[in-house]
């Protein structure tokens, strides 16, 4: 994450996050902190709300009978909560998300287990419509609190250059 002081006035500062477009480094990789721990409370709010019927995810019994003997947290939140844990670093001055590809659940997370993410920029170039920002791609690699990778994504990014990003423009 990155995290620079402004000052905004006589002994007043302000926090400001995330990366504008010209911080990125081909080949640096980015380190989320902190973690995160997955209730089954959450996983059940994740499944009702986006109607995710699957019993795997809330009824104990039924997942007994399966081979995790338990319930397994909803692939879409894991996904979701590693994309969240890596705004603050690489996409809060992002302009927009362009895509996800390379979406990869390598190994079952369950309630109790922290996730910890990292993210390697693998590609950077200057937009050839947009002069104030550019498109920076980054693998994400999600791991419980085991060191096991229990999922991967590449995630593709329109970043604001210094000064044209929303930020810069409203003085936030």
């Amino acid at each position: 994450m990155v995290q620079n002081i402004k000052q905004i006035g006589e002994n007043r500062y302000r926090e400001t996050f995330g990366r504008h477009y010209e911080d990125f480094k081909v080949g640096d990789v980015y380190e989320h902190r902190p973690g995160r721990t997955i209730t089954q409370t959450e996983n059940i709010w994740f499944t009702l709300l986006t109607m995710n019927q699957h019993p795997m995810h809330f009824d104990e019994e039924y997942a007994k009978a399966s081979e995790f003997g338990r319930c397994i947290v909803a692939s879409p939140f894991t996904l979701a909560v590693l994309v969240g844990m890596s705004v603050s670093d690489v996409s809060q001055k992002a302009v927009a998300n362009l895509g996800w590809t390379d979406i990869k659940l390598t190994h079952p997370v369950y309630a109790g287990d922290t996730l910890y993410a990292e993210s390697e920029v693998l590609d950077k170039r200057e937009s050839k419509s947009r002069p104030g920002a550019g498109l920076v791609t980054v693998k994400t690699i999600g791991r419980n609190q085991d060191g096991t990778i229990v999922c991967t994504f590449s995630r593709t990014m329109l970043v604001a250059k210094q000064g044209h990003s929303v930020e810069d423009k409203v003085g936030y």
